[in-house]
């Protein structure tokens, strides 16, 4: 009895060592700042970061996802040759055309928005989070996936409640929204954060090209770096905002930071927790310890236990589930629930302009103007506390301060007004619009008319000789440089157009005399598109003379109304001056 009561002891006390084993690797295995507790369950620090952005506003509308973690094992790297069982985990393997997509908008990223630093390894993180990588690489060549991924209804029931924005367009459902493709992203937000990614001439969201540009740019926004370890926990909140999420992100950005590697389409393994599983997991969050890393072929998703399952649609059908949703994309048959509480968005009817018109800056300026917007009822009352879009639409390079060309403001309490960012103008000239929208209503749209003009100088000085000369058919010896100023400040990238005039008089093109050479070295006596550099200054190409003698005239002109001449002379050299004799004279004979 003795002998058999030391051994239970035994066998207790190595049970614990080892659970104590197993939840300190899993702690390890966990990104920064993730700790476990007891019962290796996730806890999280006091000073967690948040996220302020709504439901509304985030990619997902924070939505379910999968919350398998990864395995306790580092991946092993991309090998180079061997079978297919040399190539480490398949939770660390990516799908071809995924990873493909995933670093061509890193690609596209570091060259737009540099400051961001972003990863492709996040893209990854998120992908596996949102859709286990569009179901384990189930898309065609192009990047679409096979089948629509189509989260839950967002009707408030266990998740936000987003009313329909796109009328069913994306997700098939006209009453709510659903997160939709392989980033998971609501229509809503969609609307502004798609891309073209693929370059088809379309902002697809079941396309993991376009899916995962826009991930990558909305991540980017706010002027976040996200080599910072602030703003990279903030952008991923505001993504989902779930502590649980942001440390499964973080879990599996540090994954594949370690090391992965490309597998073919469609043999990817799909994750099997989810965040709104109840019949998993600890303590009162509802969501599963996503412990499990089992290998599962992809597909539709396993309903939870006491749930009907719903017939799997075919290949391709337009509502076929997948990813982490369970519920098909169309209003379920139960009750409606009873009736709800008109929100202010709901009570919106129309937009007004509620400030100034004649948006207008000068390139490279910030406008003067900001625009306004008031969300009236049917009778003209104004609605505080609602959620307006503003969207820089066109062929523009302008955007909000910050960098962006959509902003999110809340109208006032009282005035039911919201103002947007200040505009900044690009480089691009020409007049753009701002469209403000409500956000989750459908309601026509305000536009506003914004124009860039060009940068412009009020003098123009020439920084060497104002008169310079040439032989027939040669060539100018000194270049022409000129310094643009406005107000007596540098005035840089400010357009100037340089013509060979026929007189002061007269300013139409001279058709003889100095020239310039075109790229195929034909005569030009036109230029234009000349900018002036960052200290205000240009220089022109060399210039030439044909057989033509005269003085003739250079004329400078800027936007802005500064000139300024340059006399140009062509002329035969001088016949050298006789040298006088230096033999001495006789006088006449005596």
């Amino acid at each position: 009895m003795a002998a058999h009561f030391d051994r239970r002891l035994r066998k207790a006390a190595v049970t614990t060592t080892v659970a104590a084993v197993a939840v300190a690797a899993l702690s390890a295995s966990q990104a920064p700042d993730v700790t476990a507790d007891g019962n290796g369950r996730q806890t999280t620090a006091d000073n967690a970061p948040t996220s302020d952005t709504p439901p509304a506003e985030s990619a997902t509308g924070n939505s379910r996802y999968y919350t398998d973690l990864p395995p306790l094992n580092s991946p092993s790297p991309a090998p180079t040759t061997g079978t297919p069982a040399s190539r480490g985990a398949s939770e660390a393997g990516i799908p071809a055309t995924v990873l493909d997509a995933y670093k061509k908008a890193e690609s596209e990223l570091s060259r737009s928005k540099p400051g961001c630093n972003l990863p492709w390894q996040l893209l990854a993180a998120i992908g596996k989070v949102e859709s286990g990588q569009a179901r384990g690489g189930r898309v065609d060549a192009d990047g679409t996936t096979i089948g629509r991924i189509i989260g839950p209804q967002l009707d408030g029931n266990g998740f936000a409640l987003i009313k329909d924005t796109d009328n069913g367009v994306y997700d098939g459902n006209s009453r709510y929204d659903n997160a939709v493709g392989p980033m998971q992203f609501i229509p809503s937000t969609w609307a502004w954060a798609g891309r073209d990614g693929n370059s088809d001439g379309k902002e697809d969201p079941n396309n993991v090209y376009d899916a995962a540009l826009a991930a990558g740019h909305y991540l980017c926004r706010n002027g976040w770096d996200l080599a910072d370890q602030a703003d990279l926990k903030r952008a991923i909140l505001s993504y989902n905002n779930s502590q649980d999420y942001l440390h499964t992100v973080l879990s599996w950005l540090e994954y594949y930071r370690k090391g992965t590697h490309e597998i073919p389409d469609g043999t990817g393994s799909l994750p099997v927790g989810r965040s709104d599983d109840t019949t998993v997991g600890t303590g009162s969050t509802g969501r599963g310890t996503g412990a499990s890393s089992r290998p599962r072929t992809p597909g539709p998703a396993t309903p939870s236990p006491g749930r009907t399952p719903s017939k799997p649609p075919a290949s391709g059908s337009p509502t076929d589930p997948g990813g982490p949703s369970t519920t098909p994309s169309t209003p379920p048959t139960d009750p409606a629930p009873p009736t709800e509480t008109p929100t202010p968005t709901d009570t919106v009817h129309h937009l007004e302009n509620a400030g100034a018109t004649g948006f207008s800056a000068v390139a490279g300026d910030t406008f003067a103007k900001k625009i306004s917007t008031r969300a009236e009822t049917k009778t003209g009352e104004a609605v505080g506390k609602v959620r307006v879009r503003f969207t820089v639409l066109g062929d523009t390079d302008a955007t909000f301060t910050g960098g962006e060309k959509v902003a999110a403001v809340t109208t006032d309490p009282s005035s039911g007004v919201a103002v947007a960012p200040a505009l900044v103008a690009g480089e691009q000239t020409g007049e753009f619009t701002v469209r403000a929208t409500v956000i989750g209503r459908t309601v026509q749209g305000l536009d506003y008319v914004a124009t860039v003009t060009e940068r412009v100088a009020d003098a123009l000085t020439g920084t060497g000789q104002t008169e310079l000369t040439c032989t027939p058919g040669g060539e100018f010896a000194d270049p022409i440089e000129v310094k643009a100023t406005l107000k007596g400040a540098v005035a840089d990238k400010v357009a100037v157009t340089a013509t060979l005039i026929k007189s002061e008089d007269d300013p139409a093109e001279n058709d003889k005399g100095p020239y310039f050479k075109d790229a195929d070295g034909k005569a030009v006596r036109t230029l234009t598109g000349r900018k002036t550099d960052a200290e205000g200054l240009l220089k022109l190409p060399k210039l030439y003379a044909d057989d033509a003698e005269g003085t003739y005239i250079l004329r400078l002109t800027t936007p802005g109304g500064a000139t300024l001449d340059i006399t140009l002379k062509v002329a035969k050299a001088a016949d050298p001056t006789p040298e006088p004799s230096t033999g001495s004279s006789t006088g006449p004979e005596a």
